[in-house]
């Protein structure tokens, strides 16, 4: 496949990036041309990607702010954001704890919240940004044994249009993509729920149109093209990558 180098000189990180989607999206904006900067608490990970990719390495707590601000300092000038980080504790809402809910909203939300904090000052005095958050269709039309997720999910939606909002005037936009079931380390840990696991992923797969779980590069795809000038009029978007599952 011939891809389009879309983002020479273009400076991205990529929270999460050590694996899954993550790894993809790493993968798919050094291809484009980027200088690739690969955020993960899972420092191996992160190597290991970055190693592939030529890219660079970053110790990265998305739930911590300082954390978050330390990485863009390292950078310098950040063009790209990429939120990526996420995580999931399957399981029926009533029988999930408080201790679990805060890890959830902790990756999902704050650290979409806490990335975005410590890049926007740059690239409003660059006046040039892309940020691109990870949400789901999750966030849109909810998952059973997910509610949580899902609802941290939704606000990355909600927070993606008031960003939109309040940074056109800079030259920054912001748009989220949502995928459907992506056959990642962290959807098929469903399965250690056993059989309500199969169950989850199986009628995940039956919710979309193609009825297959989608792959980490047909995400990556889409996060490439809003960070490239070609998506220089989109912003405060959800972009479905899901198969249709979130049609309406």
């Amino acid at each position: 496949m011939l891809i389009a180098v879309r983002l020479e000189g273009r400076k991205a990180l990529v929270t999460g990036g050590g694996s899954g989607i993550g790894a993809a999206i790493s993968a798919r904006l050094a291809a484009e041309g980027a200088e690739v900067w690969v955020g993960d608490i899972n420092s191996d990970g992160a190597e290991r990607v970055a190693g592939e990719i030529a890219g660079h390495a970053l110790d990265l707590d998305v739930t911590d702010l300082d954390s978050a601000r330390a990485a863009v300092a390292a950078i310098g000038s950040l063009d790209i954001l990429v939120n990526n980080a996420g995580v999931e504790e399957f399981g029926f809402f009533t029988q999930t704890t408080p201790e679990q809910w805060q890890r959830v909203l902790a990756v999902n939300l704050v650290g979409v919240l806490n990335c975005t904090h410590a890049a926007l000052p740059g690239m409003q005095e660059a006046g040039y940004g892309r940020i691109v958050s990870i949400s789901s269709e999750a966030g849109r039309v909810g998952s059973k044994g997910s509610a949580v997720y899902s609802a941290a999910k939704g606000a990355v939606v909600a927070f993606t249009k008031a960003i939109a909002r309040e940074n056109g005037r800079y030259g920054v936009t912001a748009n989220s993509i949502a995928p459907g079931p992506i056959e990642t380390p962290l959807l098929m840990g469903a399965k250690e729920l056993g059989e309500i696991g199969e169950k989850v992923i199986e009628t995940m797969k039956a919710a979309t149109q193609m009825g297959r779980l989608g792959q980490p590069d047909e995400v990556a795809a889409a996060v490439a093209f809003l960070a490239s000038d070609d998506a220089t009029y989109v912003t405060g978007e959800t972009l479905g990558v899901s198969g249709g599952l979130g049609m309406v």
